[in-house]
């Protein structure tokens, strides 16, 4: 069963990455640039969470790009079951990925850590 649920979101995230930059044309969304990256399905196929990474001029543009993806949900939904051979297409939930902005800020922490121990040593 477990096969078959990574198969699913696999294919989702695949159809939803296509619809989302081909169909969606809301002008809230701007320019900016939306990918998927994961699809979390409940075993019964009913609800799915998918993640999305924005990049965007600025944390606004980012909110209004993933309002506006989340105002399409239900063409999304409607565009998926005419793509995607399931019976059943789950209810979709858009979620915010905000792991690359941590990952930018832990990096940025590593940074400036080495920066106070090179200055340290320098000052021995």
């Amino acid at each position: 069963m477990k096969i078959k649920i990574e198969r699913v979101n696999s294919e989702l995230m695949r159809q939803i990455t296509k619809i989302i930059a081909e169909d969606v044309k809301d002008p809230r969304r701007g320019n900016a640039i939306i990918s998927v990256t994961k699809v979390y399905t409940t075993p019964d196929l009913k609800y799915a969470k998918v993640y999305l990474s924005i990049l965007a001029d600025s944390p606004e543009r980012r909110d209004e790009a993933l309002y506006a993806v989340n105002r399409s949900k239900l063409f999304i939904k409607n565009m998926l079951k005419e793509r995607v051979n399931m019976r059943l297409v789950p209810e979709l939930n858009f979620i915010l990925d905000d792991s690359v902005d941590y990952s930018i800020k832990i990096d940025g922490i590593i940074n400036e850590i080495h920066k106070m121990q090179a200055g340290a040593k320098e000052n021995r």
